[in-house]
């Protein structure tokens, strides 16, 4: 049997920007990483998009912060490990993994637990450029 396609690698190479990767999805799913998309932008104002891993990223002061995906029913969102590590109470509710969690796409997106998570994430990033200058 074929393994099922995930929508973010269906039609197409490595998108060249966040605008190009959402356009292919679904309109419901493009509303949803949009709404991703923005909640990350009013927690880390400072932050930079990018694609990576072919994913959309977020990264600051030159390191990745969050980065998220669609797939056929979920979207798959990687805070890396220590953010999964800090609020794996918080998603013990959704499938996860040591660095993701996949928001199924039959259910409402936390984006409440997404803007915590990245204000961690932010911190963390923040704190780790400071010790790294010193």
């Amino acid at each position: 049997m074929k393994k099922e396609e995930s929508p973010s690698r269906i039609k197409r190479g490595v998108a060249k920007d966040i605008d190009d990767y959402i356009k292919d999805f679904p309109k419901e799913v493009q509303t949803r990483l949009k709404k991703i998309r923005e909640t990350i932008k009013e927690v880390a104002p400072d932050a930079e998009e990018k694609i990576s891993y072919g994913m959309p990223t977020f990264t600051l002061k030159g390191n990745n912060l969050v980065h998220f995906a669609a797939y056929n029913k979920h979207i798959g969102f990687y805070p890396t490990p220590s953010g999964i590590e800090k609020f794996k109470d918080d998603i013990s509710v959704y499938a996860w993994s040591k660095g993701a969690v996949q928001f199924p796409l039959d259910k409402p997106v936390p984006y409440d637990l997404i803007r915590e998570i990245v204000a961690f994430r932010v911190k963390e990033n923040l704190d780790y450029s400071k010790s790294k200058n010193k």
